[in-house]
């Protein structure tokens, strides 16, 4: 819990009292490798946020392949926000692809925040406006730069997440196959 208030506490000043309930409204879940967080189809009922684990967001392309879009670890929101937000079912899944150990808000708890602690909105718009930024960040240089370079910058930005990942969901994320990406880090050892 204290890497969950920790982290909230960079957006925004809480007091005890704040905080206190804040805890009361979370649940500790986990969920294990290749679980799902959430699903296509269906309409995100939940915010959790990331204790132990990593989780990653993917999708079917019309030619039925599975894209992953991103990954999530540690210490990181995970929602699918238009779904949550708008009650619409979701067009990604977020599945864990470790054993995972999160905090979770249902939609209730959450709403119950956002009506109680004053400001808790400005907080959520930090956290969101952050988690937009890191996703521009992390998908930008997918367009515009070759597959070496993209797993070369990938494996410098996110070392720790890179030993974690399997390799068909880099590749996947990369934008490339796997035999692709084998031959990338064929050469360069």
């Amino acid at each position: 819990m204290n890497e969950w208030i920790n982290y909230v506490l960079q957006f925004g000043n809480l007091n005890a009292q704040q905080i206190s309930f804040i805890e009361s409204k979370a649940a500790e879940i986990t969920i294990a490798k290749e679980d799902y967080f959430s699903e296509a189809g269906k309409i995100a009922r939940q915010v959790g946020f990331i204790l132990e684990g990593v989780l990653r967001v993917c999708y079917y392309n019309n030619k039925g392949e599975e894209i992953t879009k991103y990954f999530i670890d540690e210490n990181n929101l995970v929602v699918d926000l238009e779904s949550f937000d708008n009650n619409v079912p979701s067009s990604a899944y977020v599945q864990a692809i470790t054993d995972c150990r999160l905090l979770v808000f249902s939609k209730s708890a959450w709403e119950e925040l956002l009506n109680t602690i004053v400001g808790w909105d400005a907080v959520v718009r930090k956290i969101t406006n952050k988690a937009l930024l890191l996703k521009v960040e992390r998908r930008s240089p997918l367009v515009s730069e070759d597959a070496t370079t993209r797993y070369l910058s990938f494996m410098e930005k996110y070392t720790a997440l890179a030993n974690r990942v399997p390799l068909s969901y880099l590749a996947s994320y990369l934008g490339i196959t796997q035999s692709s990406l084998s031959r990338i880090r064929k050469n360069i050892r």
